[in-house]
C-alpha cells in the first residue's frame, strides 16, 4: 500500500508541476508566495516548489523512508529527550 500511495503522490506532484500555469490562471496568484519570491517567480515558482515537495515525498513514501528521514530532520528537536 506505500508504494501505491506514493506512486500517487509522484504523479499528482508531476501534474502539478507540469500544468503551474493552468493552476495560477484557475486558482490565482497566492500572496505569501508573491511577497517572499516576487523577484524569483512568485506563485510560479511556488505551485512548483510545492509539487516537487509532494513528489519527494511521494519518492519517501515509495521506499519507505519517510519514518527515517523525519527522524533525521527532527533529531536536533528531540536530542536531549528519550
Amino acid at each position: 500500500m506505500k508504494i501505491i500511495g506514493g506512486l500517487i503522490f509522484i504523479v499528482i506532484g508531476t501534474l502539478i508541476v507540469m500544468y503551474t500555469e493552468w493552476l495560477l490562471k484557475n486558482f490565482g496568484r497566492i500572496n505569501w508566495f508573491e511577497k517572499h519570491l516576487g523577484a524569483e517567480g512568485g506563485s510560479r515558482m511556488g505551485y512548483k516548489l510545492v509539487g516537487l515537495i509532494i513528489i519527494f515525498i511521494g519518492l519517501l513514501m515509495t521506499t519507505g523512508m519517510v519514518d527515517g528521514f523525519f527522524n533525521f530532520m527532527l533529531s536536533p528537536l528531540t536530542r536531549g529527550r528519550v
